[in-house]
């Protein structure tokens, strides 16, 4: 007589639980789930099936994605030819979306791996139990569907309310008790970040000035221009709560006046173009690409209005990155340092010395140019200057000057001697018409 032989079939239990809530717990939904496909193993060990020793769980993780790290083990080992039956407590542990399963029932077809539903009797190897399974999925996707509608709708009718749903509050704002709050350190940055946009219109400076000045994000991060853009543009400032591009009044405090909000979105709804032109002609920057510090560090232009009266300094790149105390000088005003310059440009076109050698320059060019030429181009200059528009007063300054080195002790004015050749041409054919 013969003994029936019987296949040994190694069987892995996956579980899942959306929710991170009650994990904590000594028996939990997961462990409730394991228990009961290990006794339905148990009930077909005539049958050859055997529990595997891994354990494939997922907590506090949505059937609506394959990106699971227990689902993705499981898989490994299925595709490694390890396991043979897949026990699942319900259906929808392994998938709410229809999609996703069939993704997952080619894999199991592809191993000959059998899935098995514990409260759901189903063998995906025969075509009823395919048909029955996808209809069962239909429904759970169809479930999952319409709870996300009921979340989205409730979202929607909250907001409309003016409740705060979650998230990340705005800079000025923190939560209580689900509401947000002022908080009134931050928010007074916010309201001079207000401000300050409506006096100098330009969020580049504006950025450069938080920068310099320490100001950060609620959570320690450089405000940079497409924060600050997104912060002047956030109506949770006056008071509003905001569902899909409308807006409805909020459960919160206002941090911003409706009259400076008005200022601002006045300036921003202008061509960023035509504003940083402004701000350009508003703050004219001479030494712009020229300063340099001891540290060796770029001066860059800013300004800031007080009173209605424009302030303007050049803030090395050092103090922008570092902070305050990172540089001995930190920023100089530039009027100050902008009259020194020329004061010994007009200085230097003076002297004999480098009228000649100006001139000796210039001829190697055009024979024309005599030195009385270069002596007379050179001296109209001083009575001249303040003729100039502030454009062309950069461009000759950017002519004449390679390099600004400035210390505790004074200036180091580099000069490039083609453009003092340049500027002898120019001023033989009358800068004043030209400029």
């Amino acid at each position: 007589m013969t003994e029936k032989i019987i296949r040994k079939l190694r069987c892995a239990v996956y579980t899942r639980k959306s929710s991170e809530e009650g994990l904590e717990q000594e028996f939990n939904s997961l462990h409730a789930q394991r228990e009961a496909c290990e006794a339905y193993i148990a009930s077909q060990r005539s049958e050859g099936w055997v529990l595997v020793r891994d354990q494939y769980d997922d907590g506090g993780i949505s059937g609506g994605t394959l990106e699971r790290p227990g689902l993705r083990r499981l898989l490994e080992d299925i595709e490694d030819g390890l396991v043979d039956v897949v026990i699942v407590y319900k259906i929808d542990r392994l998938s709410r979306s229809l999609m996703d399963f069939s993704k997952l029932v080619e894999v199991f077809d592809r191993n000959d791996v059998t899935f098995v539903s514990v409260t759901q009797s189903f063998n995906t190897t025969t075509s009823m139990g395919r048909l029955t399974l996808n209809i069962l999925l239909s429904f759970a996707q169809f479930e999952r569907e319409v709870t996300g509608e009921r979340i989205r709708d409730k979202i929607a009718a909250s907001r409309r309310k003016g409740m705060w749903m979650g998230g990340v509050p705005p800079l000025g704002y923190v939560v209580q008790d689900r509401k947000l709050v002022i908080k009134e350190t931050d928010a007074t940055n916010v309201r001079w970040i207000f401000a300050r946009f409506v006096e100098i219109g330009s969020g580049t400076e504006l950025a450069r000035e938080l920068a310099a000045r320490g100001v950060q994000t609620s959570r320690g991060n450089r405000i940079d221009k497409k924060y600050l853009y997104r912060l002047l543009n956030n109506r949770a400032y006056i008071g509003e709560a905001v569902h899909k591009g409308d807006s409805y009044p909020g459960e919160h405090d206002a941090i911003i006046d409706r009259a400076v909000w008005d200022k601002v979105h006045a300036i921003l709804t202008e061509s960023p173009r035509k504003r940083a032109a402004r701000t350009r002609a508003d703050t004219p920057a001479l030494l712009k690409g020229l300063l340099y510090g001891p540290d060796g560090a770029a001066f860059s232009p800013t300004h800031t209005r007080k009173g209605g009266k424009l302030y303007r300094y050049y803030v090395s790149q050092t103090i922008l990155k570092h902070g305050a105390g990172s540089c001995p000088l930190g920023r100089v005003p530039a009027g100050e340092i902008e009259a020194a310059v020329i004061y010994q440009l007009r200085a230097v076109f003076r002297q004999p010395e480098i009228v000649a050698g100006t001139w000796k320059a210039a001829r190697a060019q055009d024979g024309e140019i005599t030195e009385a030429d270069a002596r007379n181009a050179l001296i109209r200059l001083d009575p001249l200057w303040e003729e100039l528009f502030p454009a062309e007063q950069a461009r000759i300054v950017a002519l004449l000057v390679e390099r600004i080195d400035i210390g505790t002790e004074g200036l180091d004015v580099r000069l490039r001697m083609d453009g003092l050749t340049g500027l002898a041409h120019e001023m033989r054919t009358d800068l004043g018409t030209a400029a």
